[in-house]
């Protein structure tokens, strides 16, 4: 199937693109925000969506970056592919829960011309990235007509395919916070087949000093509408130290805040376990990493 008829334009600047959708949403018609296309375009093809505009951001300079500032905060620009965050030596040594994600996404294909800023706004309750930067407490620069505005990614994502952005915004970068103590975690995907859309996804990201949580964040994929924040398990971590009982009280509350449904894919019982055991896995690991902390 071929998509319906569009419009097509490649601006050179973020106020000539933030321009041509602002005009466009004013005539009452709809436009997508082309970066990498790996999800929009299959979408027209199959006419799941129908823009009467596609504006096509690869032109735009300054937006390929992912770095960290100072402080240890971590940027990730709008054109940011996610190869280049899976062969980033700045995540395999400041970000472990991002870096195990990484390689995660999809297959080599999609991982060459896909981005994180991309995955998170089509929000698909699949996605791995909106999990890890929901985990790590990260946010979403959005810059439209009227400036810029910084949208924590807990509320980013709205629903199934939906996010907060304005019809007239871009998502220019993704923010993760810095650190509070030593970073750890990871994430956990179950695939039917390597390069598959998530069955169950788990991202975990702590913080440790001297072998005390100081920070914690647990997100689910793939459990429900959209990407689950299971904030109690992240709470019942913060300012204890990673015990069996922590862990196994932590894994629980993860569980209970998924909302899986039975599927093709498995049972809802099955993908519930399937968040438990990858969240005691996960704890698990960090657990034994700060007990080596705390030895040292």
């Amino acid at each position: 199937m071929y998509p319906s008829r569009f419009r097509y334009e490649a601006p050179r600047s973020l106020t000539e693109a933030i321009g041509l959708l602002h005009t466009t949403e004013s005539a009452g018609d709809q436009a997508k925000v082309l970066a990498g296309g790996q999800s929009l375009v299959p979408l027209m093809k199959l006419r799941f969506a129908a823009p009467e505009l596609i504006v096509d951001i690869n032109n735009l300079p300054g937006l390929d970056y992912h770095r960290a500032d100072p402080d240890g905060t971590i940027r990730v620009g709008a054109l940011c592919r996610h190869a280049d965050l899976e062969h980033s030596a700045l995540l395999a040594s400041t970000q472990p829960t991002m870096a195990a994600a990484a390689p995660l996404i999809a297959d080599p294909i999609v991982r060459n011309r896909g981005t994180l800023v991309g995955s998170l706004c089509h929000a698909d309750p699949q996605g791995d990235w909106a999990s890890v930067v929901v985990a790590l407490g990260g946010s979403v620069v959005a810059q439209g007509p009227g400036g810029r505005r910084s949208i924590p990614a807990d509320a980013f994502v709205t629903g199934p395919f939906e996010n907060a952005l304005a019809p007239d915004e871009i998502a220019v970068e993704a923010v993760i916070p810095p650190p509070q103590g030593v970073p750890a975690g990871g994430y956990l995907k179950l695939e039917r087949r390597v390069g598959d859309f998530a069955t169950v996804g788990v991202a975990v990201a702590l913080d440790t000093a001297g072998g005390t949580v100081t920070r914690a964040g647990i997100a689910l994929t793939g459990v429900g509408g959209s990407t689950i924040a299971a904030t109690e398990a992240g709470q019942a971590l913060t300012g204890k130290v990673l015990t069996a009982e922590i862990i196994e009280q932590a894994a629980g509350l993860a569980a209970q805040a998924a909302r899986p449904r039975t599927d093709h894919r498995g049972s809802a019982e099955y993908k519930r376990h399937m968040v438990r055991t990858f969240v005691t896995r996960l704890l698990t690991r960090a657990g034994q990493a700060a007990e080596a902390e705390r030895a040292a």
